[in-house]
């Protein structure tokens, strides 16, 4: 049968002491996520190695890794479920496994072609402020989620923040230009990634979280391996930079996206989401610790507004779900 329909309901009700935990769990997801940028400048600058193979390298590494978790999972979850609790997998749900794997792939077209328009601050600024509004408005339409006036402050808070981060070290002059093609495709690396926490929170209620998460990466790997093609060299550029391109494969994309779809049965798309935004928080904080560079009154002022923003969704009462 197809990998989790021996999972007939994993999503967790929503109190207090399960959503803290998911939030957690995508917390530290978004702090790994957020060593990406730095692991990509070392690997231009050490292997000479294009962002477009690095985002195909990073699934093709996840992917079997991801695999093998799930099928450990599974065979545990064999013997946990009787049979009786199992589903029929069916055309929809196969139909939602491929638009995440489509919606992963696109991301990472979309990103790393707009970095090479636009600049990594402008993408970065649409791109990442963009998701979070983007799941909110998908969220409520198709998931039937409700902002309450907390997670409506928090989600205000974060945007701002993290916008302020983004544009801080640079100034507004730096990131004036520039939109248009590169901009559409930043905006659509935030639609991409907000298409897939949405069909991976719908899909969660079919489909146990590793082995989700496993289908992701091996359809978006299997979608981007055209790139190798168009590559040149790609096998010295492999060769160059493969131990920085294990650790992304192993960490910010195995682990973390494994990481985040447990949590993501804990916790409402939209806060997901939201808690995402540490991913720009950390890539500033190795920015300043690593490449010396520096956040500004305006980068400080929005990383203290993304932090309360968190913190607040962590104090706030839960929902029931």
């Amino acid at each position: 049968g197809a990998p989790g329909q021996s999972i007939a309901r994993v999503i967790v009700p929503y109190t207090r002491p399960a959503m803290l935990v998911g939030l957690l769990l995508i917390c530290l997801a978004a702090v790994s996520w957020g060593t990406t940028g730095a692991t990509m400048t070392l690997l231009a600058r050490d292997a000479a190695a294009g962002p477009l193979l690095v985002g195909w390298a990073r699934l093709a590494v996840a992917a079997p890794l991801l695999l093998l978790a799930a099928w450990i999972s599974q065979r545990r979850a064999a013997i946990a479920v009787p049979a009786t609790a199992r589903r029929p997998w069916t055309t929809a749900d196969t139909a939602a496994c491929l638009v995440l794997g489509a919606a992963m792939a696109a991301y990472q077209v979309c990103y790393f072609r707009a970095v090479t328009l636009t600049g990594v601050a402008v993408a970065a600024l649409l791109a990442i402020c963009s998701a979070p509004l983007m799941i909110a408005l998908l969220a409520g339409a198709l998931l039937q989620e409700r902002l309450t006036p907390v997670v409506r402050l928090s989600l205000v808070m974060a945007v701002t923040g993290t916008a302020l981060l983004v544009v801080g070290p640079r100034g507004l002059g730096e990131i004036s230009g520039g939109f248009g093609l590169g901009a559409l495709l930043a905006l659509g690396a935030g639609l991409s990634y907000a298409v897939y926490a949405v069909a991976a929170k719908r899909l969660l209620v079919r489909m146990a979280p590793l082995p989700q998460a496993a289908a992701t990466f091996t359809l978006a790997a299997l979608l981007l391996s055209p790139v190798l093609l168009a590559e040149r060299a790609a096998g010295a550029q492999l060769a160059a930079g493969w131990p920085l391109l294990l650790y992304l494969g192993l960490g910010p994309t195995a682990t973390s996206y494994a990481l985040f779809t447990i949590g993501l049965t804990r916790v409402p798309a939209t806060l997901a989401g939201i808690a995402t935004l540490l991913e720009p928080l950390t890539a500033a904080t190795l920015g300043v610790l690593w490449f010396g560079e520096s956040l500004g009154l305006a980068g400080a002022i929005g990383a203290a507004l993304l932090l309360a923003a968190l913190a607040l969704l962590a104090l706030a009462p839960s929902r029931r779900g």
